[in-house]
Formats: structure tokens, sequence, C-alpha cells
């Protein structure tokens, strides 16, 4: 029985393994350090869970709603283990949580954003060794999801506050319309101003695409 947990404190019990398990399967660029971890979950618009079996972290979730822009974002899904059904455990629990946050803030989400590595760019395609967290799967289980790639050269900060630019990325969304063949670029360039506040270093090409984005109407869905 897999048992979901929301994390709000470093000092909750299940937060050390968890940051072990998102170091065993991400790059240390994209793994924010220990302590400074503890704003965020503190957070009360932050929500991380995780997938606790047997007394054992073998998953996580973390996601946000944004009520002023309508739209959600999935920071990060990781699988642990295989064969235990994680991914759709932590997707139907977070859907659901989704649901209730739209509703308290009276809004109707329009989608959600999501980024994914380019196995087809990215030279490490290990993560970790976890079959699950292949790069390969990943993509293909969020293009079954409904996720399509937004028509811009992607890179973002790095969570190790060095101010590098991670590339090898896409970004993603998922509409609440599947018809949609384009998203607001105005919408997305609010909604990365806004997930990166947190980062103060910016690289050259993070600011360069923002300016590409700014002066754009609207950007491409494309499949993913």
């Amino acid at each position: 029985m897999l048992i979901y947990h929301r994390i709000t404190s470093i000092e909750d019990r299940y937060f050390g393994p968890l940051h072990k398990l998102l170091q065993t399967i991400f790059p240390p660029e994209e793994v924010l350090a220990y302590e400074l971890w503890r704003e965020p979950l503190e957070d009360p618009t932050i929500h991380v869970y995780v997938a606790i079996h047997e007394g054992e972290v073998v998953g996580s979730t973390e996601y946000r709603y944004y009520p002023e822009l309508r739209v959600a974002m999935t920071d990060f899904t990781i699988i642990g283990k295989p064969s235990l059904g994680i991914g759709r455990f932590l997707l139907r629990n977070r859907e659901r949580d989704l649901v209730k946050l739209a509703e308290a803030s009276g809004t109707t989400p329009i989608g959600m954003f999501a980024e994914v590595y380019d196995p087809y760019r990215a030279a490490d395609h290990s993560f970790g060794g976890v079959s699950p967290m292949n790069p390969y799967v990943r993509r293909e289980v969020l293009s079954h999801i409904g996720y399509k790639r937004i028509n811009v050269g992607y890179v973002h900060p790095s969570w190790d506050h060095e101010g590098q630019a991670v590339a090898e990325l896409d970004l993603c969304f998922l509409p609440q319309d599947e018809e949609l063949t384009a998203i607001d670029a105005a919408l997305v360039a609010t909604f990365l101003e806004g997930y990166y506040s947190a980062l103060p270093n910016k690289p050259a090409e993070w600011v360069s695409m923002m300016d590409h984005i700014r002066a754009s109407d609207k950007l491409e869905l494309l499949p993913l």
C-alpha cells in the first residue's frame, strides 16, 4: 500500500530520504541544497508529497497552482522503484489535489506546465540508473498524458545558484483544451518570471530567451 504524505519542513523524517532520492535521480545542478529547502517547504503554495511504501520513500512529486494565471506547474515527479504503480499513484493524487486548489481559489485551470529532458540532445541518460526515470520513458509518459512542447529554445537557471544555463530540456504545457495549438507568450513570460524569481543569478541565455518570448504574441504547441 502506498501512502501520499505532504512534507512541509526539512525536520520531517521523510525529507532526508527524499533529498537523497533527488540526488540519486537528478544531476547536481538540478537539486537545491538541503538547507535551502527550508523556506520553500514552509511556503503553503508549494506542494511537496512523497509516496511511502512500507516506511520507505519510493517516489515524490512537487507542484503548485497559480490562481491568478489559472495554470499549474509540476516541478518534478520521481519514481524510485519499478513495479509498484508509483507513477499512476502520484499522478492521480496530484490531479485530485489540484482540483481542490482550483476550486478553493474560485478559478478554472487552463493547463499545467512541466519541464522535461530531451534525450535526443542530452548527453547523460542515466538518471540514477532507475529505469522508470529514463528520459525516453519520462518524455513518452508526458506525451501520453497530453503534454505538448512549447516551441521555444529553452534554458533555465541552475538550481545550485551558480547561474549556469541548464539546456537540453523542453518547456511543455498540458492544455485543458486538447485542440489548442498555441499559447499566449505573455502567459509563458509571466509564469517563468515568477517561477524563477527565487534564483537571483540568471544566465545570459535565459535573459535572451525571455526577451524573445516577451517579443512574441503566441508560441506554438507542438507534439512531444
